[in-house]
């Protein structure tokens, strides 16, 4: 494959187009969209947004947020609201969205319409430049039931989850398997081989002889 070599740049993509809810102690609530956003420890549970100064006031002084994923039916919504200003209109409001109460947090809300929805508090904020990160801890998780299995786990690959890269949002494409799935496949089929091998012949699988045997009497 011919490579070019580019400046220095973000291209780390696809990425989780989701709307960040929040609120202060007057009750002023607004809704940014983030891509940049992920996982940084799995326990505790932590992760990341990365917002432009000017985007986040909510948000410091009162040192919470919730992320809620979006889904390919929420795709206007989710780009309206990341260039549209909370200073000029009520994004609830002119996109039909309904904040909802956060189980862990004293002010930012849900978006209910949202099909994950991940309460954080901000335990640090590193200014890096054109972006500000905000490290934070996850509080709790709210699901859509509708999501859950039978056995109350989470099926989020029903969700239709949007994607964003390098400009464009996308929707997730098919299942190609599971995570481990690639040693898990070639282990079963090893064993199922094995297995196979040391099975024995059932009587039923015998091959006749067309000859009936006698009882008592021996072969000459």
């Amino acid at each position: 494959m011919a490579k070019q070599t580019w400046k220095a740049g973000n291209m780390l993509y696809p990425l989780p187009a989701v709307m960040v809810s929040t609120a202060d102690k007057s009750g002023k609530s607004n809704i940014i969209t983030v891509a940049w956003t992920g996982t940084v420890c799995t326990n505790p549970a932590m992760l990341y947004i990365s917002v432009r100064p000017e985007r986040y006031s909510i948000i410091k002084r009162n040192m919470e947020f919730v992320i809620n994923l979006t889904t390919a039916e929420m795709a206007f919504p989710t780009d309206w609201c990341g260039v549209r200003s909370g200073r000029d209109v009520d994004k609830w409001k002119e996109m039909h969205l309904t904040a909802g109460r956060a189980s862990k947090l004293d002010y930012a809300p849900i978006i209910e319409e949202c099909p994950v929805n991940i309460e954080c508090k901000v335990t640090e904020i590193k200014e890096l430049g054109s972006h500000h990160m905000f490290l934070a801890k996850v509080e709790a998780v709210q699901v859509g039931e509708e999501y859950l299995d039978e056995k109350g786990r989470l099926q989020l690959g029903k969700a239709g989850l949007l994607a964003y890269s390098h400009g464009e949002y996308l929707t997730l494409g098919d299942s190609l398997g599971t995570f481990g799935w690639s040693v898990r496949k070639a282990s079963v089929s090893r064993k199922n081989k094995k297995n196979a091998e040391k099975k024995p012949v059932s009587k039923k699988n015998k091959k006749s002889t067309g000859k009936k045997a006698v009882p008592g009497k021996r072969k000459k």
